[in-house]
C-alpha cells in the first residue's frame, strides 16, 4: 500500500545516485539494482569500487518517451546554436 504522506523525490536528470538510492527510486530490492547493473539495463561507472548512475539512466528506464523528448529538443537547442555560431 502506498503512504500517501511519503514524499516522492524527483529524479534530476544531471544528478548522480548510489545504487541504493536507486534502489530506492525504483523501489527494488538490491538484487535487483545489480542484476540491472549485470545486463547493462542500467548504465554506470565504477568510482573507487561503488557504481554511481546519472539521473537521465534512471529516468530513461522508468520514462522512455520523456528520454527521446529529451534527446529531441537537446538537439534542436544544439542544431539553432551551431546555425547562430556558423554565421559569426
Amino acid at each position: 500500500m502506498i503512504d500517501m504522506n511519503e514524499e516522492i523525490e524527483e529524479i534530476k536528470n544531471n544528478a548522480v545516485y548510489t545504487t541504493d538510492e536507486t534502489q530506492k527510486l525504483l523501489k527494488v530490492s538490491n538484487s535487483t539494482i545489480k542484476r540491472m547493473l549485470k545486463k547493462g539495463l542500467i548504465k554506470a561507472n565504477k568510482v573507487g569500487g561503488q557504481y554511481r548512475i546519472l539521473g537521465r539512466e534512471i529516468l530513461r528506464l522508468v520514462s522512455p518517451e520523456l528520454d527521446r523528448k529529451a534527446v529531441k529538443s537537446y538537439l534542436n537547442l544544439k542544431k539553432k546554436i551551431v546555425e547562430k555560431i556558423s554565421k559569426w
